[in-house]
């Protein structure tokens, strides 16, 4: 099984990013899973977050600050799940990595 947890993030400044985080993987792989819930930082408000948009590959958009781990469960039709990591890389807009 190749699905892992893809991102994308844009600063907006002031120490700021709007970021996203999908599941990337084959068309078969994906149009196997009926939902992924996202385990994002405690801070986060509702931190536990369900996506089961296939169109978009169950695309979570959010903001924040600082990196963390983002942890996956990802449910499939058959019942069997799969858990994913995911270290949240935030990059100012010369590439350098915040500290944070």
């Amino acid at each position: 099984m190749s699905l892992k947890i893809a991102q994308l993030q844009k600063y907006k400044g002031e120490d700021w990013w709007e970021w996203a985080v999908w599941i990337d993987g084959t068309d078969s792989e994906l149009d196997s899973v009926t939902e992924v819930t996202y385990r994002l930082h405690p801070t986060f408000p509702n931190p536990i977050r369900t996506v089961s948009d296939r169109k978009s590959k169950f695309k979570l958009e959010t903001s924040g600050w600082g990196t963390f781990t983002i942890r996956a469960k990802v449910c499939f039709k058959s019942g069997d799940p799969v858990h994913l990591e995911h270290e949240l890389q935030l990059l100012y807009d010369d590439g350098t990595a915040t500290a944070a």
